[in-house]
């Protein structure tokens, strides 16, 4: 029979599996080569540094929760079922959601730098134009709950045996309720020269 030839993809899938299943610190060189199938020696021969095949794990995490948000936005409510899909994969790839969550993020020295650096800038112009709000008051609302989603996203994940669903979801939709009254209080305080 011969043998498998390992290939860097091979090497980097198997590690994102690890990760899912059981958090960055299962990837470890010994894992990699048992879930391959294989001696340590190809693995290796790939990663130089672990370093370097953490940082191609979290490319994968990152294109994973990007194409796993994407899959459940609903366009006619795309607020809320963002909010929503992260909530999900909070439950159902709770490794997943805290790598992304916790990892490491360089040049963040502010509130501001953080909504840059990771959310779409087009959102709250659209935010804004369906609620009727400036794209200013529009950002503040989507930062609010960026910042309310990722703590309660990972209090979901690292719960067990863990809150249902509904009752996570019911309270993100009080807070957005919250967010936006605020929003909303602050423009008509703004319009009535207060």
């Amino acid at each position: 029979m011969p043998k498998q030839k390992i290939t860097k993809e091979m090497v980097v899938n198997a590690a994102f599996e690890l990760a899912r299943q059981g958090g960055m610190e299962q990837v470890l060189v010994k894992n990699i080569a048992e879930k391959l199938g294989c001696s340590v020696q190809p693995i290796y021969s790939y990663c130089k540094n672990m370093e370097g095949l953490r940082r191609d794990v979290m490319e994968r995490v990152t294109s994973f929760v990007r194409e796993y948000a994407a899959a459940r936005i609903v366009p006619n409510d795309l607020f809320r079922s963002t909010g929503q899909a992260y909530i999900q994969i909070a439950k159902e790839e709770p490794h997943i959601f805290k790598m992304f969550i916790l990892h490491q993020r360089e040049g963040i020295s502010s509130l501001e730098d953080l909504y840059r650096t990771e959310t779409n800038p087009q959102v709250a112009g659209f935010i804004a134009k369906e609620l009727h709000i400036s794209v200013s008051q529009a950002k503040r609302l989507h930062l609010n709950m960026l910042i309310y989603t990722i703590g309660i996203g990972t209090i979901f994940a690292v719960t067990t045996p863990g809150i249902s669903t509904d009752e996570i979801f019911a309270q993100q939709e009080f807070a957005y309720e919250a967010f936006l009254k605020y929003v909303m209080e602050s423009r008509e305080e703004k319009q009535n020269g207060k």
